[in-house]
C-alpha cells in the first residue's frame, strides 16, 4: 500500500506540473478515484434537490443526513433553510467544535456543555462579498483545567480546523472562550 500512495502522491505532482496534458488528467482522474476506494482521502458526495420555484433546497450528503439551503426573503427566498454564507460560519464552529473535544477527550477532560457563538461580517462593498470579519466565542461549562481549554480552542482555530483555514483566506478570524463565564486569557 505504501508503494501506491507513493506512486500517487508522484502522479499527482506530476499532473499539477502539466495540468493540460489529456493523458495526465485522464490518468490523474483514475489516481482520485482509486485514493477514494483504497480510502487514502475521503470524497463528498452532496445532492441538491429544488423543493419549490425558489430558492429553497433539499441538500443531501451520502450518509443520508439532510439540510436545508434558502434563499433571504429580501430576493425571494421564504426562510425555509439556512442561507450558504450561514452554512459556512456553521460549518467554521462545528468543524472547531469538533477538534475541540477530541482534544479534551484525550485529556480527560470532562465537558457538561459547549456552546459556540459565531458572529460574521461581510464586505458590503464587493460582488461576491466574502467574509470581512468572523469572531468566534467558546462558552464552556464543566469542572475543566483551563489551560487544557486555551490550549485546545487554539489548537483548533490556529492548526487543525480545516473550514477556519478557508475562511481566513478573506477573513479577519479572531476567537475567544470562557470556562463557566469566566474568560480564559
Amino acid at each position: 500500500m505504501s508503494n501506491f500512495k507513493e506512486l500517487s502522491v508522484n502522479k499527482f505532482f506530476l499532473f499539477k506540473k502539466q495540468p493540460k496534458n489529456i493523458k495526465l488528467l485522464t490518468q490523474y482522474h483514475s489516481l482520485i478515484l482509486n485514493l477514494v476506494k483504497h480510502k487514502i482521502i475521503q470524497a463528498m458526495k452532496i445532492l441538491l434537490d429544488r423543493v419549490d420555484d425558489a430558492f429553497h433546497f433539499e441538500a443531501k450528503n451520502e450518509d443520508g443526513n439532510i439540510v436545508h439551503i434558502d434563499g433571504a426573503p429580501a430576493i425571494g427566498g421564504t426562510g425555509s433553510g439556512a442561507r450558504p454564507m450561514q452554512l459556512l460560519i456553521m460549518g467554521l464552529g462545528g468543524c472547531s467544535a469538533m477538534d475541540m473535544i477530541l482534544i479534551l477527550k484525550k485529556q480527560k477532560q470532562v465537558i457538561v456543555d459547549l456552546q459556540i457563538e459565531l458572529d460574521a461580517e461581510r464586505y458590503e462593498d464587493r460582488t461576491p462579498a466574502p467574509f470581512k470579519d468572523i469572531h468566534v466565542n467558546f462558552k464552556f461549562k464543566g469542572d475543566l483545567d483551563v489551560k487544557k481549554i486555551k490550549r485546545a480552542v487554539a489548537l483548533s482555530m490556529d492548526k487543525y480546523c480545516s473550514v477556519t483555514k478557508i475562511l481566513e483566506e478573506t477573513a479577519t478570524i479572531t476567537y475567544s472562550s470562557t470556562v463557566n463565564g469566566e474568560l480564559v486569557v
